[in-house]
């Protein structure tokens, strides 16, 4: 507990700067006097309320001196090769707090030598402050959570993060010993070189100094582990893929880390193997973790990309849902509500920009969930890409008939789809489409009618419900003012649409042939129809819908004759001529 005498000194400090404001002298006083309370009088509570009212006023300082932060200071001071007392006490405090397991600390202080533009916190802090990635690392620490799952899109260095944490917690717990899990090999040893370098470079990483005295007793760089510290059973840091043979040669007690254990989307979409890898991780990487020495349980941090929701963070969540003790850090690309990206940092990152050009070169699912973080309900697709037919050039011949088949929009998120087939035999072409979620009625009319006419179609079907009818005379009106003369009509869906969709989903599979992939872009309406296909599931799940719904009423067109009323436009009495 810290002295009175102390106590009063600090007190002291407090009305000198509020007479005087706050000047180099009170600052240097301070710092002293959060050793004092940390080094010699040993009250960690109290020294880390003063360590932290020391970077506050040495913030408003600089502030004040120059008009910004110390960080900027240091850019400065980095980029003019000189010093300045200021940042040295600055980073006195911060060295203070990363002995007494402050992340956020830690993480500063072990690039201290490194130039600002070379550096991976720093460039990051706001944006992972602001996220809450700090505060949750910080809790795992603090004891306030034992499971943390942590999911952002690639490259915005959630791993990089998991190495820094991870020479942090061999340095705190010295005596303790940690596992990584992953599902390549590749990966652990990325991961494993990482974390043996911060520990290792002193030229780059001050880890050293934040942990004198304690070093590298061994390493065994063929099986990914190496110790520091003292001889233990088990090394500080471990690293073991999925399927390893290495059952008794790896245990953890302070943390187990689970870093994308799914390789990819085919992995995903095999519910099999999304069974196999539960398996994997609660039978064989969760039975390696054992109490640590004063008998506390050995924590979980995951780190994944979201493929799908029957993954592993996926029923993790569902298996502790409304426990506080897990937490889950889940970002997209870019925030909702403000629409700025989420990871845009001071050196690199991504702009909105940069997310819109990724997303043009990928399919809407593995967008969905590598950057959005919303995975997707495999299990049970009705249209897996392995089922669906392709084709890169269309038969040979005139087709028997062009049609298509119209499914109007909707309130919301609801897309207007209209699909072109051209009838060969037994088959049935997916040519062409219209697809968008647009809430302009006139773009959608005028949309119809264009891929109406351009593909010379000679039938189209409209769904009646919601406005429908009213649709298919305004599109018939379009497609008759250019000279094109199509047999418009509508009909009622009265069957229940999920129903109707599990009913005609293997006739579509069997019947209809949808272009190569190689044959249109992801983002192009042709793109959003086949990825909006491709994702609906018997979940259960509210989904979108419209695709597979405007494809099932195409196939009871087909299989069920004509179900339909003539759209005619009526003359308007008022109309002069």
């Amino acid at each position: 507990m810290a002295s009175q005498s102390l106590i009063s000194t600090i007190n002291g400090y407090e009305n000198y700067i509020e007479k005087n404001g706050i000047d180099e002298q009170v600052i240097n006083a301070y710092v002293d006097a959060c050793s004092v309370a940390i080094n010699g009088e040993k009250d960690i509570e109290y020294g880390l309320q003063l360590t932290k009212r020391a970077k506050d006023i040495i913030e408003c300082f600089c502030k004040d001196k120059t008009g910004g932060t110390i960080w900027d200071l240091e850019k400065y001071a980095f980029a003019n090769k000189t010093e300045y007392e200021l940042i040295n006490w600055f980073y006195d405090i911060l060295l203070i707090e990363a002995q007494n397991k402050v992340v956020d600390s830690f993480f500063r202080y072990i690039e201290k030598k490194r130039e600002p533009k070379e550096r991976f916190y720093m460039p990051r802090r706001k944006q992972f402050i602001k996220i809450g990635l700090i505060e949750a690392l910080q809790g795992m620490i603090d004891d306030k959570y034992d499971i943390l799952c942590i999911s952002l899109p690639p490259g915005t260095g959630k791993t990089t993060i998991e190495k820094f944490f991870h020479s942090a917690v061999i340095g705190w717990y010295s005596n303790g010993y940690n596992l990584f899990y992953s599902h390549s090999g590749d990966i652990t040893r990325m991961y494993y070189d990482g974390v043996y370098d911060i520990v290792t470079n002193a030229d780059e990483y001050t880890w050293g100094e934040v942990f004198p005295g304690l070093e590298v007793t061994s390493t065994n760089a063929k099986l990914e582990q190496f110790n520091v510290g003292k001889y233990k059973p088990f090394q500080s840091v471990q690293c073991t893929s999925v399927g390893s043979k290495n059952a008794g040669k790896v245990r953890a007690n302070k943390f187990l880390l689970v870093d994308d254990m799914i390789g990819g989307i085919e992995e995903a979409l095999n519910p099999t193997y999304l069974d196999k890898l539960w398996d994997k991780y609660a039978v064989d990487a969760r039975q390696r973790k054992i109490p640590d020495e004063d008998g506390n349980p050995c924590k979980e941090i995951h780190i994944a990309t979201r493929w799908s929701v029957r993954d592993v963070i996926g029923r993790i969540i569902q298996a502790y849902e409304g426990n506080k003790r897990v937490k889950v850090i889940s970002v997209p690309d870019v925030d909702p509500v403000t629409g700025e990206s989420n990871f845009d940092f001071e050196f690199g990152g991504y702009t909105v920009k940069d997310f819109e050009d990724i997303q043009l070169l990928m399919d809407e699912i593995s967008y969905r969930c590598l950057y959005k973080q919303d995975p997707i309900e495999r299990e049970g697709l009705l249209f897996p890409d392995d089922k669906i037919r392709r084709y890169l050039n269309l038969p040979h011949g005139e087709p028997e008939i062009i049609t298509a088949q119209c499914d109007t929009k909707g309130k919301g998120t609801d897309y207007f789809v209209l699909p072109v087939l051209q009838k060969h035999g037994e088959d049935y072409y997916c040519i062409d489409c219209v697809c968008d979620n647009t809430a302009d009625y006139e773009e959608q009319y005028r949309n119809a009618a264009g891929v109406l006419v351009n593909n010379k179609v000679q039938e189209c079907e409209f769904e009646r419900n919601a406005g429908g009818d009213r649709v298919a005379m305004e599109v018939n009106k379009r497609v008759e003012s250019v000279g094109w003369i199509c047999n418009i009509t509508d009909t009622p869906t009265e069957t229940n649409k999920e129903a109707r969709i599990f009913q005609c989903s293997n006739w579509i599979l069997q019947h209809v042939i949808f272009k190569d992939q190689s044959l249109y872009k992801p983002n192009e309406p042709y793109g959003v129809m086949m990825s909006l296909l491709k994702q609906y599931s018997v979940s259960g799940k509210k989904q979108l819908d419209d695709v597979p719904d405007v494809f099932s009423n195409f196939a009871l067109r087909m299989t069920q004759g004509n179900r339909t009323a003539k759209v005619e436009a009526a003359i308007n009495p008022f109309r002069r001529y």
